[in-house]
């Protein structure tokens, strides 16, 4: 777990690494850049960069509840040329392309990312040879159905050894399709309601004996606006409440709007562990 390999970039793990949102989606719930022009995307890019990002994660389709269900065709057309303007300008950065569908993450890789995000567990297994051929990361998310429908069913029995039963079976049938690097997503905001996100949250630690990364992307997620009752626009404050707790126990990667503030909160972290 010391390092991953992102198609021949090797990206360390001896400290914990962060991912900045680029989201393509003209209903994106913040920093949506979808309609806007690829100068805008690549200055917000080039901004990461200098605030220290060490991946940029690009996608087209909309999550949030409600949204609407957009063909493979759109998908492409929304991510491929920005994907391919990022590497062509930044061919040192490291892309992570946002999807859960076999074709829209081949189309990306052979573009220039180098990792797969994706947030339906595996709902289209070409997905595992596709990282497997091409030594492409993995990120694998909980969720209870398809991505459509994450809100449709939130009961468990128990929480966390159901989750964690979850990732272990999926691990093994993984890595048996021949990818070599997995990094987990404990899906919050994803089957879960605001209580569960919490109690999930106060067990990230536990999910390290699992031996994989782990990343936690709550960035002005509802599970805290919800709770404050404020706009996505003034969940900064919390998202890094939220995100230095997630260090604290063990996350290696955060999937941020907010670069900037994600690296202080990185470095502090970084220091008061190393002055015990």
């Amino acid at each position: 777990m010391e390092s991953i390999n992102c198609k021949g970039k090797i990206l360390t793990l001896d400290e914990p690494r962060i991912m900045g949102i680029v989201n393509c989606t003209p209903d994106s719930l913040y920093n949506s850049y979808g309609n806007q022009a690829i100068k805008t995307v690549l200055e917000l890019v080039e901004k990461m960069i200098l605030e220290e990002v060490d991946i940029v994660d690009v996608g087209g389709f909309s999550t949030r509840p409600g949204a609407e269900f957009i063909s493979e065709e759109e998908e492409l057309k929304r991510i491929i040329l920005i994907i391919q303007e990022i590497h062509q300008k930044f061919p040192d950065l490291i892309i992570s392309v946002d999807t859960f569908r076999e074709k829209v993450a081949k189309e990306a890789v052979f573009s220039g990312a180098s990792i797969v995000n994706d947030v339906s567990g595996g709902i289209e297994p070409n997905l595992f040879s596709l990282c497997a051929k091409h030594s492409i990361p993995y990120i694998l998310m909980h969720i209870k159905g398809a991505p459509t429908k994450m809100m449709d069913d939130t009961h468990y029995d128990a929480l966390v050894p159901e989750i964690y039963r979850y990732f272990s079976e999926k691990i093994a049938h993984i890595q048996s399709a021949g990818v070599k690097d997995i990094i987990l997503d404990l899906g919050f905001g994803f089957s879960k309601t605001l209580e569960q996100n919490y109690a999930l949250f106060n067990h990230i630690d536990f999910f390290n004996t699992l031996q994989k990364p782990m990343l936690v992307g709550i960035s002005r997620k509802s599970m805290l606006t919800k709770l404050l009752r404020i706009e996505n626009k003034d969940a900064l404050n919390a998202t890094s409440v939220l995100n230095t707790f997630a260090l604290v126990n063990g996350a290696h990667f955060l999937r941020v709007h907010d670069v900037k503030e994600a690296v202080e909160i990185k470095k502090i972290v970084a220091c008061l562990a190393q002055n015990k």
